[in-house]
């Protein structure tokens, strides 16, 4: 306990720090400013920062559970709204009191009989501090806009793939993918359910869903589970399990309940008329011809995500299938074990990075910070005769917004080669 009160009180005094010296920049701009105006902006400044401030110890002191997880999650977008900001501004003062300190030195040991121009200085002190200010306000304007925009701005994404053996019938074969729900993050029930009716404006053939319905707990979905049961489709509904639907990331009073909570979202799934696919298979069928649908148990390539996916049993009877897709949460099963051993598996529909709800896509531009840890991080990718899929995510986990990396509603296109 005395350790984490020592590196909070550090965390806390580094933040005081920040502000302090950000706020250099603020009283620089507003200098000039009537005494009221200077004297509102500074309460302000400060105020603001207090409540962040208090509301870091919240975070650090109470139990998540006590708290609620949501609130958690908005104290620390708190801290980051304010925190940002205040560091790019620190840079650009950094910037000055770097030159500031070579003229001194140079001073010290080139002495001159022209002294350096003091005026000169503070325009470039003004400069730098309203261009920390307006940098500064960037991205706390862009997270605000993400949380109170970005976080329900749901778009249709639509890919056609080739497939040469794609039974004729399936030709045109239309596919709705949602990812990672998150249901425990949502806070605009309209905004949800709007976006569960753009879905089914698409009339897919069938739909796919491929893990992380919550946060840990299934009650999260007690309040969904009516809109998301408004899902249907001709061949049905598909779903499996993505690494935070197993609870494994919160304290349980026993391993039972842990257990029971497991077989409460199962519930859900069936409830919500979703066929949740635990390591097995289905056909899918069409005039008589069928094709393969395998979905697994979250399986990750990388150490802390859990490997509770057998592809093996999902894949025994499937042998003879013209076409094979698999679900399965996690991009990185495709490159280690999908791509691999199961060279007929035609397409793998994954979700799980969010494309770190953050990002840019334009035109011959997309970037993301997830890219650094996952090389398929958002939208399709091919390796030779296989496709991966990675859904962008319909929900939001810790900052509750999107920046440029929009909440996605997939629709492939399947189409004879």
């Amino acid at each position: 306990m005395e350790r984490r009160l020592f590196y909070v009180l550090l965390f806390l005094m580094v933040l005081l720090l920040i502000d302090y010296y950000a706020f250099q920049a603020v009283r620089l701009v507003i200098q000039d400013f009537s005494t009221v105006f200077r004297n509102i902006i500074t309460w302000s400044y400060w105020s603001v920062s207090a409540l962040v401030l208090a509301g870091a110890c919240l975070f650090f002191f109470l139990d998540a559970e006590f708290l609620g997880r949501n609130t958690r999650s908005y104290f620390m977008t708190g801290v980051l709204i304010n925190l940002l900001p205040k560091l790019l501004i620190v840079i650009f003062l950094l910037l000055d009191d770097a030159v500031r300190l070579g003229k001194w030195v140079y001073a010290q040991l080139a002495p001159s009989n022209g002294a350096i121009g003091e005026g000169d200085a503070i325009t470039r002190s003004e400069f730098l501090a309203k261009t920390g200010l307006v940098v500064g306000a960037v991205p706390a304007v862009g997270m605000v806009y993400g949380i109170v925009s970005g976080a329900h701005d749901y778009r249709i994404r639509k890919v056609k793939v080739p497939l040469a053996n794609l039974p004729s019938a399936f030709h045109g074969f239309k596919i709705a993918q949602i990812s990672d729900v998150h249901s425990g993050s949502f806070y605009n029930k309209t905004a949800v359910k709007g976006g569960v009716e753009l879905l089914m404006k698409q009339k897919p053939d069938a739909v796919f869903f491929t893990g992380d319905l919550v946060n840990n707990r299934a009650s999260e979905m007690k309040d969904y589970q009516d809109i998301f049961s408004k899902i249907s489709a001709p061949l049905g509904v598909y779903s499996v399990l993505g690494n935070h639907d197993y609870g494994d990331y919160v304290s349980w009073a026993s391993p039972e309940a842990q257990k029971q909570n497991l077989e409460n979202l199962k519930k859900t799934h069936g409830r919500m008329g979703w066929n949740l696919l635990m390591n097995e298979h289905r056909f899918l069928e069409v005039d008589g011809e069928k094709i393969a649908l395998l979905g697994i148990e979250n399986w990750g390539a990388k150490g802390r995500f859990p490997k509770y996916g057998k592809l093996a049993q999902a894949y025994k009877g499937t042998e003879e299938a013209p076409v094979k897709l698999l679900l399965s949460h996690d991009p990185s099963h495709w490159d280690a074990q999908v791509r691999p051993e199961y060279s007929d598996i035609d397409i793998m529909f994954a979700g799980h990075t969010h494309g770190m709800q953050f990002g840019v896509e334009i035109p011959g531009l997309k970037w993301s910070p997830v890219q650094y840890m996952y090389e398929q991080w958002g939208g399709l990718y091919q390796k030779e005769n296989q496709y991966l899929y990675v859904n962008r995510g319909y929900g939001y986990l810790g900052f509750p917004g999107r920046v440029g990396m929009l909440p996605e509603i997939t629709i492939m296109e399947l189409v004879k080669a």
